[in-house]
């Protein structure tokens, strides 16, 4: 399935570095992941998440490769600096 970047709404992304969670169907092997140098990857279940400090660019740059590798994209979540994800109820889980 493609993924679709949705249209800026009421002003748009805030284009600062932020914390991002994002969460891939399956596990990632070495040298999948070593087309995410700057996340730093976990096993979680059966996915993959990955995480790191993010700008837009990057953000939009790690979506594309994720899609240009054919990987299950399952979320994307921009996490408040306390840690704490909003909606998510499991920003908890090891």
């Amino acid at each position: 399935m493609r993924a679709h970047l949705l249209a800026r709404d009421h002003g748009g992304m805030d284009p600062a570095p932020a914390l991002y969670r994002i969460r891939i169907k399956g596990h990632l092997g070495a040298t999948v992941l070593s087309a995410f140098p700057v996340l730093a990857p976990r096993h979680h279940g059966a996915n993959t998440v990955l995480t790191g400090v993010l700008d837009q660019s990057a953000l939009y740059g790690v979506l594309a490769e994720i899609e240009a590798l054919g990987l299950d994209l399952l979320e994307v979540c921009r996490l408040i600096p306390d840690g704490k994800s909003p909606g998510s109820g499991d920003s908890h889980s090891p």
